[in-house]
């Protein structure tokens, strides 16, 4: 049966391939080795040839990428182990960066990561999600493409364009909420989130695949300048999870997963989280597993994921905590009573004395009945631990199965160009044409006939959006316009699944 082995206490503790996807937690107070554990799973599930997805908030997972240098302390700790088998060696790694300096970008479009999402992403309040939800929704259904962050403002400079016609369908959409959304999208493209929205998104594909030996590949998501903006940091990994939730097929329980995602600083992911979203992500945890994916939470504190999440977390590794603080005895006494109990100590007094590199463990074994805690030694990784050059990482990026894909974006036309394109046709429109004056010395002109009275600018409007007897207008346009240049990307109405996002991709 295909395991992991992580460690040596009275006895050696696997991890059994068949229950990657019911789940993990690594915890532990700062120091106490939770990046080396997250290196050995990482490794342990790339040689069962499952492709991984990790954010490196430190610079120092990118060591994955190389084989490990034996000194002194690594030899001590293989020798106190007994591992004779043990060598050095790489792991096949691929570097992403959403701002892609160390490695490849990473973007969706703001279709794809729906009105939810972003609703936490630009903090906005529940007055203006709802205007957030009517944008979208009027977006939709006149298959309107929202590719990137002008896409959407045009968009919102749209509804609050025509409020009136739109508040009568949808609800109202007040004038203050669009400017706060467009101030909140002003702050984001100034913190760097711009880069994140555009084309060519990324394929799930990319992330789920072996090397020529069988290896899965190792998915290292550059974070050192991505984990000072949180918000946006937490989002696109709530974003990941939706699309694999969304898009993946269900598989029932296999002998291994198709995917292991370790989502690193997790405590950032609930902190002012509103009750909706814990409860989407709750259900997204829940049943992601029958889809093959495992999801690996890596924080200080036990406590730093919901009770409710926390359930679901069948496999465990507790590094050290230390007992300075109030919240840090209660963490202490929370950590200790979720672990099977082993009558040979008590979790609650050795959870304190673990010294580096030392680990409680339980994981789930055959019938999915939980190991009782065990005291473990944990293995070393057979990767460097530490951080990696500039050349070496410039090394691996001309390596990368990916190629230059995604390193050039593409801005097709979508809602911007199509809105900025109607405006302009109407403006065109609305311009008078001058009349020559008479000269003094004219005969005078006979009198007027009476004529009806030119249109004004709310009969222009309505003619404009809705159209005439001779002329189409500017919604039946749009709608066919975006309909032509999405091709199969969109067709009727979008849908979307628990977290907002798309259900069907291109």
């Amino acid at each position: 049966m295909s395991s992991i082995h992580l460690g040596k206490g009275n006895q050696d503790v696997y991890l059994l391939a068949k229950y990657g996807n019911r789940h993990g937690l690594i915890a532990g107070a700062t120091g106490t080795g939770k990046s080396v554990s997250l290196m050995v799973l990482a490794e342990g599930f790339s040689r069962l040839g499952v492709p991984v997805f990790l954010s490196d908030v430190k610079g120092d997972l990118a060591g994955l990428s190389q084989s490990a240098v034996i000194g002194e302390k690594l030899q001590a700790r293989i020798d106190r182990l007994g591992l004779t088998d043990w060598k050095a060696e790489a792991n096949p790694v691929v570097f992403w960066d959403i701002y892609g300096r160390n490695g490849h970008p990473v973007r969706t479009t703001i279709t794809e990561m729906g009105p939810n999402l972003l609703t936490r992403l630009l903090e906005l309040n529940d007055t203006q999600e709802g205007v957030l939800q009517v944008t979208f929704k009027v977006a939709d259904e006149n298959g309107m493409l929202l590719l990137d962050l002008d896409d959407l403002r045009s968009m919102l400079n749209f509804v609050s364009e025509n409020a009136k016609v739109i508040s009568a369908q949808y609800g109202l959409v007040a004038p203050q909420s669009i400017a706060a959304i467009q101030r909140s999208l002003l702050r984001l493209e100034t913190e760097g989130g711009a880069q994140f929205f555009g084309e060519p998104a990324l394929e799930l594909k990319d992330f789920m695949r072996q090397d020529t030996s069988g290896r899965g590949i190792i998915n290292v998501l550059c974070a050192e300048q991505l984990i000072l903006k949180p918000r946006v940091y937490s989002s696109f990994l709530l974003w990941m999870l939706s699309e694999l939730f969304e898009n993946l097929p269900e598989v029932g329980d296999l002998d291994q997963p198709k995917l292991v995602f370790f989502f690193d600083e997790a405590h950032l992911l609930f902190a002012d989280a509103p009750p909706a979203l814990k409860q989407r992500v709750e259900q997204v945890v829940r049943l992601i597993r029958s889809k093959g994916v495992g999801i690996y939470f890596i924080s200080q504190l036990p406590d730093d994921v919901p009770d409710v999440i926390l359930g679901q977390l069948g496999n465990r590794i507790q590094h050290a905590l230390r007992a300075f603080t109030p919240r840090d005895q209660k963490a202490v006494k929370t950590a200790a009573e979720t672990f099977p109990p082993n009558p040979a100590f008590k979790v609650v007094e050795v959870i304190t004395q673990l010294a580096v590199g030392e680990a409680l463990v339980s994981t789930l074994q055959e019938g999915g009945v939980p190991l009782p805690v065990e005291r473990t030694y944990m293995l070393p990784p057979h990767c460097r631990i530490g951080t990696i050059t500039d050349d070496e990482r410039k090394t691996m990026r001309a390596r990368s199965p990916i190629g230059t894909r995604y390193d050039a974006a593409v801005n097709r036309q979508s809602a911007h160009e199509v809105l900025k394109q109607r405006a302009q046709q109407a403006a065109a429109v609305a311009v008078p044409v001058k009349q020559n004056a008479p000269s003094d010395n004219a005969m005078p002109a006979p009198a007027p006939q009476a004529q009806p009275a030119p249109p004004g600018w709310g009969d222009r409007i309505k003619s404009f959006l809705f159209g005439t007897a001779r002329r189409q207008g500017a919604l039946e346009a749009f709608a066919k316009s975006a309909a032509r240049s999405a091709g199969t990307r969109v067709s009727g109405r979008i849908l979307r699944g628990v977290l907002g996002g798309v259900t069907r991709r291109r």
